[in-house]
Formats: C-alpha cells, sequence, structure tokens
C-alpha cells in the first residue's frame, strides 16, 4: 500500500469549486415580517431551479427564496459536479424499483437534462458544462457481467448504453484496475456546480425573485388558507411553500423519518501534465465511475485536475450533522490509497483540496414528492446524490402539485409512492451499519448476503 502522507499534505480543507474569490456578495438576510406569493425554503439547486421556474411560469409571480446560509455553501457547491439524467439512481436500480415506467422516466431524464442544457446557454451561466457522457468501469470479475446487464437494460429501455470489454475501456482511460466498461454517451454531463448554483443565483434575481441568504427557516405553520414561515429575521405569509432543505431536518417533523444525512468526501489533485494526462490516455473528458455498492466518482476539470470522491458514506447517530464531520482524516487517505492504486502512473500527484459533505439519503434511494397542509406545502426529498439534475425535475413535481392540476408528472408512480420510513435510534444506526458492512462484503464476493435479501424484499437497501 502506498504512504499517501506527502500527496495529501498540502490539501486544503475547503471543497475546490467554493474556494475561489469571485463568489457572489450574500444577499441581505430578511429583516422583519413580509407577505409572498410562494416562498421557497433551501437555495441549493432544487430550491434555485423552483423558483426560476416558478418565474417562468408566471412572471408576475411574488417568491421569496430563502437561505439558512449561502447558495450553493452545501451539497450544491460541494458535489462532484457530475450531472446524470437518471431519475431513478441508475438504469439498473431504476429496472428494479419502477419497472413499469422506467422507459418513460428515462425519456422525461433526458428530456430534463437537454431542458438544464438549454437554460445555461440560454442564460449565459458559465460553469463549464460539458455532455460527453459517462464510463463506468468494472474492477471485479463479477462486475463484468453486472455491467453486460446493463447494456441489455439499455437496450430495453430505449438507451445508448454499450458494453465496453477490456481493451476497450483501457483505449477510453488506463488502468490496471479496469477490466470492462459501459460508456453513456447521451445521459450524462460535468459541470463546475458553484458556478452553475450562482448562475442560477443570478438568472433568478433577475427575474425578480427576493433572495434572502443567512436566514434560517425555523418553522412553517398553517392559518385557514395563509402558511407562514417563520425565521431567524421575521417571517413570511403566503399562500404557498416548497420545502427545498434535502438533508437539513425538514419543517415538516413528520418526513423527517423518511431521510437520513450521509456524508460524502472528495479529494482534488494539481493540475495534471500534459505528460500526466497522456499517461492515463483520459482523452474522452467522460464521467467516471467503478461499479461497486462503496463506488469511487471521478471527473477532469477543465484545468485538467483530477476529482476523486466517494467510496465511504458517513452516518452519525441521531442523523448528527455539523462542520466537524466535513473532514475525516481515515477517508481521504483511503481514497488517496484507492486513487493511486487506481492511476500508479500519477505517483507523485498531490492533492490541493480535501472535503465532506452530507447528502440525503432514503430506503428506496430514488427521490420522492408529496404535499401537506392541504396542498399548500410541497416538497421533494431523497435525492442520494443524483441530485443536480433531478432536482430540476422535481422542482417541476412540487410547482405542479401545488397547482393542483394533473400532469403527467404527478400521474407517475414515482411520485405518487413514497419510500419506506427509516426505524428510530437506535435500530437506525445498527441497520444503517450492517447494511454498509454487508455491502462491502457484497463488492468483494460478488453475492448479497441474508441481510440484503431481506432488506430487498421488504423494500430497503440499494441494488445497483
Amino acid at each position: 500500500m502506498p504512504d499517501v502522507s506527502a500527496s495529501l499534505r498540502d490539501a486544503v480543507p475547503r471543497p475546490f469549486w467554493l474556494d475561489r474569490p469571485d463568489a457572489p456578495e450574500p444577499a441581505p438576510p430578511l429583516s422583519g415580517d413580509t407577505r409572498a406569493e410562494l416562498v421557497v425554503v433551501g437555495a441549493g439547486f432544487n430550491g434555485l431551479w423552483t423558483a426560476l421556474l416558478a418565474k417562468e411560469r408566471d412572471p408576475d409571480r411574488d417568491v421569496v427564496l430563502l437561505e439558512a446560509g449561502t447558495v450553493a455553501w452545501a451539497a450544491s457547491g460541494r458535489n462532484g459536479g457530475m450531472v446524470s439524467s437518471s431519475l431513478t439512481h441508475g438504469l439498473a436500480h431504476g429496472a428494479e424499483k419502477l419497472p413499469g415506467e422506467l422507459r418513460r422516466l428515462e425519456e422525461l431524464g433526458l428530456q430534463n437534462l437537454d431542458e438544464i442544457e438549454a437554460t445555461i446557454a440560454r442564460e449565459g451561466i458559465d460553469c463549464a458544462f460539458e455532455r460527453n457522457g459517462k464510463l463506468a468501469v468494472a474492477t471485479r470479475p463479477h462486475e463484468v457481467d453486472n455491467l453486460r446487464h446493463v447494456e441489455r437494460l439499455a437496450q430495453q429501455y430505449g438507451r445508448a448504453i454499450r458494453f465496453l470489454d477490456r481493451e476497450e475501456i483501457q483505449a477510453q482511460i488506463h488502468s490496471p484496475t479496469f477490466l470492462a466498461g459501459t460508456e453513456d454517451t447521451e445521459g450524462y454531463a460535468i459541470v463546475d456546480p458553484a458556478r452553475l448554483a450562482w448562475g442560477l443565483r443570478e438568472a433568478v434575481l433577475r427575474r425578480g425573485v427576493r433572495l434572502h441568504e443567512r436566514t434560517r427557516a425555523t418553522a412553517v405553520t398553517r392559518t385557514g388558507a395563509t402558511v407562514s414561515v417563520r425565521t431567524t429575521h421575521g417571517s413570511v405569509k403566503t399562500d404557498q411553500v416548497v420545502l427545498a432543505t434535502n438533508a437539513f431536518p425538514s419543517l415538516l417533523r413528520r418526513l423527517r423519518l423518511y431521510t437520513v444525512p450521509v456524508y460524502d468526501y472528495a479529494l482534488m489533485t494539481e493540475p495534471l501534465t500534459p505528460e500526466q494526462r497522456a499517461s492515463i490516455g483520459w482523452r474522452g473528458r467522460h464521467g467516471l465511475s467503478d461499479s461497486g455498492n462503496r463506488f469511487h466518482y471521478s471527473r477532469l476539470t477543465v484545468d485538467d485536475r483530477i476529482l476523486w470522491g466517494g467510496f465511504d458514506a458517513v452516518y452519525h447517530f441521531g442523523s448528527r450533522m455539523g462542520a466537524k464531520y466535513d473532514q475525516r482524516p481515515e477517508t481521504f487517505r483511503t481514497l488517496a490509497e484507492h486513487f493511486f492504486e487506481t492511476f500508479p502512473q500519477l505517483e507523485g500527484v498531490r492533492f490541493t483540496h480535501r472535503w465532506g459533505g452530507a447528502i440525503d439519503t432514503c430506503t428506496r434511494f430514488i427521490a420522492f414528492h408529496g404535499t401537506a397542509m392541504g396542498g399548500r406545502v410541497a416538497y421533494s426529498l431523497g435525492f442520494t446524490g443524483l441530485g443536480v439534475a433531478a432536482t430540476r425535475f422535481a422542482a417541476n413535481v412540487m410547482l405542479d402539485l401545488l397547482s393542483g392540476e394533473r400532469t403527467e408528472r404527478t400521474e407517475l408512480e414515482l411520485v405518487r409512492t413514497r419510500p419506506l420510513p427509516f426505524p428510530p435510534e437506535p435500530a437506525r444506526s445498527i441497520g444503517i451499519g450492517l447494511m454498509v458492512r454487508s455491502l462491502a462484503r457484497a463488492d468483494e464476493t460478488g453475492r448479497r448476503n441474508l441481510f440484503l435479501r431481506l432488506m430487498d424484499r421488504i423494500g430497503f437497501g440499494f441494488d445497483s
């Protein structure tokens, strides 16, 4: 095992995407009480897309957007910037959970990705969006058959995903660990996530959305036809509310058992030299992930850095969250070791940034949607790490639900159903711990143990 201490020594403990001097100045906090037609709580991707789409549907609608921190400070500015069209956390997972409508969900997901690309162009958002596709790789023999299965599913559900044998995957990216792969040429892009969020921020401000950053919403209540959102700096009376808080505790207490926050971690290398990049042959600038249950994700930046993240997904007892969990030295060491096992030809490359952050996950690993307070409050939760694009689809779902009209989106099984809740503590921590250990074992053996098979039968677990 290589000693990775030197590679990590100078890595600053900040998200790469947020470590820049040109971040926008925060909008002023809410001051006192006000009135609006729509209040959106949370200004990550979900809330930003909701505010933008609400104004596109009705330019005269009075929209207030509340953010506890600043735009992009949480998951929207800490992710890998990999933009997936999937609404079901992958084709194989969708075939397991929602086979009857998966073909249409794949079409809707691709349409959603097309619309994201069009919005970025129309709004002039400088976020390094590149629709170059994605490679998924097998690093263990049993994963090769899994990828062949994905190709068969793609043919069944109308997707352009093809299997690559060892020679073909090595022609795309050189690594001694890559045994085979699949290439998705239409359903993936890469992006600078913070710049995308900041660009959406400017787009909603241009349309007259009233943004208040550093304004934490503390409660939502209903009196007759009016909903009130209380904050640390005042309150907003409104007709309708969208809750886009994702990993953070929902203002609707009954939703808190449906998601848990898990911490994901990433590293960013220094820029590669032309010789270093040539040594790994990464010419196509695809997004990249491996095929384990505990998987790594990776991509190149515009200046030829490699982002390398994933593998560990860490849950803290009681769904605890906090800045102290953003740094986890043992995970950074593990990630660095895996990086150099994957790309031994890059020995000596250093990491410049190391960071972590919380994502929300639910028991079906597919986002769920709904309303409360007589249809005046809408929510979407449980994106499980694939929210860069799926949050825009969810924004349209929530606006449809608030309108009270039946649409194709509101009639989807994906929208009409919800996952099973997590059990209360301590059963929650025990179950998540067993799940993580069982998935790690399944990665080694290629077989799901009795615990995983039981979880699959009752609707818990992850099988893609």
